[in-house]
């Protein structure tokens, strides 16, 4: 790695001088900059960084009111992620979620767009501001059957449809690093004069090297949240808010960040947010090459293991029904979402076996037995997840894990049992590909939320041959591809009752439901 330059982190330094000065404490918190462990060796981990966690005290400031070396970091992180104005999580992105649900949605009732397969956490911010969403249907891959996220023309039509809408939210990329460029979606939701919100929390590095996809901030989104210690080096929980435009009230944001976040803040999370910033200002594009030599280095090993493969958007489109186009055509084809996704993080690796022996969880647990302990796992792939924090020796490492899984004795004897059956087959195959022509507006009528909880006397059981034109009480889930279905609230068409008998004969698995069998369903009593 090149030298790095001179870059002020003000609010780590501030620490380091409150740390230095070793001034008594009459303040909180409780341990006393750690001194009530001193005599504790279980404690010793903990004590360096009770050392600095401190509270708002002179020269220290506050995050919600900030005016000095907070603000100055803050102020640093927004020119650095291109940002008119950033704001320090210490709640994780579920807390930025929240606020900027809270901020577009101010009355009971308010219409927001959200893509289908949202984080739970932005679920809970339509609940608390009490908001009618529509449910926009992503694209899906058809090779690995995984959800992505709803076209631009699939927004301008719901945009048309319900023009009161006060935004759309988004969530890209999606866990396994798949994504596309914003850009259009962006001009589709400014043209209806909304902001796009997007829950960018797997891609707070986005935009900071050549070989990574753009960020939604450059791509004209106008709230985007990032976990910063996700794919950046924060520490866990910290993550930050950007905005940039006139289309959110700032005034309001702030109001609710300082409901939804802890008016005690951890200060030693604060910093590690602080030195997440000066570490990339400090080294540039440079701060990402020796982990994208790591994951590099890993795919060249990996050419030597024919077993195992990985999803990636161009070799989709190669190695299928269009194996005979141009590059240009086949980049030019996915970002029309013809293959669900145009582009795929690099330090997102998603690993399968073509032997179809290991499932997801199988390959997860065998990796471990190893000592690579993968990011996650579905019923098919494992999602390794390289940061600019990773080694050549940590590729290695995996790669020989990998051998040893190749050449094990059990699998080796398993590689000539059969492939999927025939009904296995189907199943895939419904679920993947004919996701979004049950749908086919790609986005679903209003669903009500809020705080008040479902009580038993409202709902009761009825077939799910029989459920068609009744309103779900509750979620479902058919596994894969882990989308829902059906949310609770949700009138049930005609075309999602077939498609849940369907999918319930095919042996689908379900998330969320009372009946596991799917024989029953449960809906709200008719008034």
């Amino acid at each position: 790695m090149m030298g790095k330059k001179a870059v002020h982190a003000p609010l780590m330094e501030a620490l380091i001088r409150y740390r230095t000065q070793g001034n008594t404490s009459f303040h909180v918190p409780g341990h006393k900059n750690g001194q009530v462990y001193e005599q504790e060796n279980i404690a010793s981990l903990l004590q360096e960084v009770m050392s600095i966690d401190a509270t708002e005290i002179t020269g220290l400031d506050d995050l919600h009111h900030p005016e000095g070396v907070i603000r100055e970091g803050q102020e640093l992180a927004a020119k650095c992620f291109g940002a008119e104005e950033s704001f320090w999580l210490i709640g994780g992105s579920t807390v930025g979620n929240l606020a900027m649900i809270l901020t577009v949605c101010t009355e009971p009732g308010d219409l927001l767009l959200v893509q289908r397969n949202v984080h739970k956490s932005v679920l809970n911010g339509l609940m608390l501001s009490g908001a009618n969403a529509v449910f926009l249907d992503p694209e899906i891959d058809t090779l690995s059957g995984l959800a992505v996220a709803p076209t631009a023309d699939t927004i301008k039509a719901a945009l048309k449809t319900y023009p009161s809408a006060k935004g759309v939210l988004l969530t890209l990329p999606n866990y396994y690093g798949m994504g596309h460029d914003l850009t259009a979606t962006a001009k589709v939701c400014h043209a209806a004069h909304v902001p796009l919100l997007v829950d960018e929390a797997h891609g707070a590095h986005y935009g900071l090297h050549p070989r990574l996809p753009a960020s939604a901030l450059s791509c004209g989104a106008d709230v985007v949240v990032q976990s910063t210690h996700k794919m950046l080096p924060a520490m866990t929980m910290g993550a930050m808010l950007h905005v940039q435009g006139e289309r959110i009230h700032r005034g309001l944001l702030r109001q609710r960040l300082a409901m939804v976040q802890s008016s005690s803040p951890s200060y030693p999370l604060m910093a590690s947010l602080d030195l997440a910033r000066w570490y990339i200002e400090a080294y540039g594009a440079d701060a990402f090459t020796m982990g994208l030599a790591a994951a590099d280095a890993f795919r060249k090993g990996l050419e030597q293991l024919p077993r195992f493969r990985l999803l990636e958007p161009t070799q989709q489109e190669l190695e299928g029904e269009d194996a005979h186009r141009g590059i240009s055509e086949v980049l030019e084809r996915a970002e029309e979402g013809i293959s669900g996704y145009s582009t795929q993080d690099p330090f997102k690796l998603v690993l399968y076996d073509t032997w179809g022996i290991l499932d997801g969880f199988g390959l997860k647990h065998e990796l471990e037995t190893y000592g690579c302990t993968p990011e996650m796992s579905d019923e098919k792939h494992v999602v390794l997840l390289f940061t600019l924090g990773s080694t050549a020796k940590d590729a290695s490492h995996l790669l020989q894990a990998l051998v040893h899984i190749n050449n094990d004795i059990r699998f080796k004897e398993a590689a000539g049992e059969p492939g999927p059956t025939e009904k296995e087959q189907q199943r895939l195959e419904l679920d993947f590909s004919t996701w979004n022509n049950d749908r086919m507006k790609g986005y679903s009528i209003p669903v009500p939320f809020g705080l008040r909880p479902i009580i038993p006397d409202q709902m009761e059981t009825v077939p799910v041959e029989e459920c068609a034109g009744r309103v779900a009480a509750e979620m479902i889930i058919p596994y894969p591809p882990g989308i829902p279905l059906l949310y609770a609230g949700e009138t049930i068409t005609e075309a999602i009752a077939l498609r849940m008998g369907r999918l319930r004969e095919l042996g689908a698995k379900w998330h969320g439901v009372a009946d596991e069998r799917m024989l029953t369903i449960r809906v709200f009593r008719l008034q």
